[in-house]
């Protein structure tokens, strides 16, 4: 296993999400200042963001964060798809935040436009360190293929990318997705996996025991150079690791 992966596993998707939350909450409690985080979607964060809302509503010092998102479909706020909506529905709508600290990416622009509007974005409110900016916190999640964001195993040159956001393509359905790319992940202060369920658990066991089939997987290039890295993962999402 790469050294500097840290692992922690949880009996299901639920405790992940209960822990998790408690995590963020000392986080964000202890940091007192501004805390950027850029969100994922998917079924855990979701379970996340319902635990943040029921339980750290009234507790979580909501106006030190400024959320952000770590890839988006290329759909309006209000469609189905949209991570942001997701969001909306099981966090935003619960709690007590500023519209100024929400920075979403507006995936019902044309797809360049929008990719260029959230570098813009970031460009004017986050601190930068060597020339690209600096995320507090990214959440990730990981796909049954290893992609992690919108980086997909047929765009691993989105990794390394000079580009702040790129436009990506969904390698089944052709949709266009706005994603960090692979130098802001990586610059961030801490970037937290949350992986659960028995399809994820041979690409964890890859990722983590096997590098000749961990280079196809863009999960595996995602080594923050001056943060932490931690793999939140249920019991069935780390079956597999030897």
């Amino acid at each position: 296993m790469a050294e500097n992966k840290e692992i922690k596993i949880f009996s299901d998707a639920q405790e992940l999400a209960e822990a998790f939350a408690s995590e963020l909450y000392h986080m964000v409690k202890s940091s007192r200042q501004r805390f950027d985080i850029a969100l994922s979607g998917g079924s855990t964060p979701k379970l996340l963001f319902d635990v943040l809302a029921s339980t750290y509503a009234e507790k979580m010092p909501w106006d030190r964060i400024h959320f952000w998102w770590g890839d988006e479909r290329c759909v309006p706020p209000t469609s189905e798809e949209s991570n942001y909506g997701m969001t909306q529905k099981h966090l935003l709508s619960k709690i007590v935040m500023s519209e100024s600290q929400v920075h979403r990416v507006k995936g019902e622009l044309a797809p360049d436009d929008a990719a260029n509007d959230y570098i813009r974005e970031i460009q004017s409110h986050l601190n930068e360190r060597a020339d690209w900016p600096v995320f507090d916190l990214i959440i990730l999640g990981m796909g049954d293929d290893g992609h992690t964001a919108s980086i997909f195993p047929h765009e691993l040159e989105l990794l390394h990318s000079p580009k702040i956001c790129e436009v990506a393509t969904h390698p089944d359905s052709g949709q266009k997705r706005v994603s960090l790319t692979g130098k802001v992940i990586n610059n961030a202060n801490r970037v937290y996996f949350l992986v659960s369920g028995k399809s994820k658990a041979k690409r964890i066991s890859e990722i983590m025991n096997n590098k000749q089939k961990a280079s196809k997987l863009p999960t595996f290039y995602i080594e923050p150079k001056h943060g932490q890295i931690i793999f939140f993962l249920d019991e069935e999402a780390a079956s597999e690791i030897a």
